[in-house]
């Protein structure tokens, strides 16, 4: 009979806990900020994300050229341009990009290195806040000797 009650005793205290801690609970009104984008705001259009070269001769560098065009209703600015590594050369215009204009991003692997590569160069405008991630690669070939 003693463990019966005191069965009884636990199973008041668990239930009894459980009401005061729901009673007691804060109700979160938590808000979700939701960002609308201008229909005025530029739009950032890339004509390729990938080049091959396929193969490349060693110590030959080699350049990609990728077209970025502004099809947004405002100037489109490139906020920055980072290569993966200081084995490629980064040259972009540093001007607003008006709307249906275009500008060149030109980038230069040194191929300095045997074997096959995948280096990549990212991109931030004002037109996203996802960057871009623009990919050059290909394989370098051992100069013969």
């Amino acid at each position: 009979m003693k463990t019966f009650t005191w069965i009884a005793a636990v199973l008041i205290m668990i239930n009894y806990s459980g009401a005061y801690a729901q009673a007691n609970a804060k109700v979160s009104t938590a808000v979700t900020e939701v960002k609308v984008k201008s229909p005025n705001a530029p739009v950032a259009k890339f004509d390729k994300t990938v080049i091959d070269f396929g193969d490349l001769k060693q110590g030959s560098p080699e350049t990609a050229t990728f077209t970025l065009t502004n099809e947004g209703k405002e100037p489109l600015v490139i906020a920055t341009a980072k290569a993966s590594c200081g084995c490629t050369n980064l040259t972009y215009a540093k001007d607003p990009i008006l709307p249906g204009k275009s500008t060149a991003i030109s980038v230069t692997y040194n191929a300095a290195a045997a074997g096959s590569f995948l280096k990549t160069v990212t991109v931030t405008t004002n037109a996203d806040e996802q960057p871009v991630v623009l990919q050059i690669k290909g394989v370098v070939q051992p100069k013969k000797e």
